[in-house]
């Protein structure tokens, strides 16, 4: 199995093939935040964003995923492009781990943003996906786009930025 690809247990026959960009951060973090996500299929492309006042990067990256994958309306073929290696990591490797230590990370503590991983653990298993990670800010065209797009979503809720002091 490719290291990139979590198992899927309880998928149904996935037939067609999409192709998702996700993205998401903060400014600062944690503070405002936004997140973005664009799917292609058959030739279509659909563009999903949301934000929120007062969130983290992680929040947001597992937001953008969960959010993607819960807009198909069937079981599909995914291949999910991410700049976070905390949500690759996450789903590929350290989640089996989590659910059988009863949502423990390894340290005994328990899982930061249980509520998403849970989300996204449970759209997952409807879909075949192979997670592939992409360099962030490295050219990658639709990365890119899907950066625009979450910090669009940031910026539209109004929230201004806090001023650094000067170091005067």
């Amino acid at each position: 199995m490719n290291e990139d690809a979590a198992p899927v247990e309880n998928a149904a026959p996935a037939t067609d093939l999409v192709e998702i960009w996700t993205d998401g951060g903060c400014k600062p973090n944690p503070g405002p935040g936004g997140w973005g996500a664009l799917l292609c299929c058959r030739g279509q492309e659909r563009e999903l964003s949301g934000g929120e006042a007062e969130t983290t990067n992680n929040r947001m990256e597992l937001t953008a995923a969960a959010e993607a994958l819960e807009a198909l309306k069937r079981p599909c073929r995914v291949v999910l492009h991410t700049d976070s290696e905390y949500v690759r990591n996450g789903i590929t490797r350290w989640s089996t781990g989590w659910v059988r230590r009863k949502w423990r990370n390894a340290s005994g503590d328990p899982v930061a943003n249980m509520d998403l991983w849970r989300r996204l653990l449970d759209v997952s298993a409807k879909h075949e996906i192979e997670w592939k990670w992409v360099r962030g800010h490295s050219g990658d065209v639709n990365n890119e786009r899907v950066d625009q797009m979450a910090t669009a979503a940031r910026d539209a809720l109004g929230i201004p930025y806090p001023r650094r002091k000067s170091g005067k």
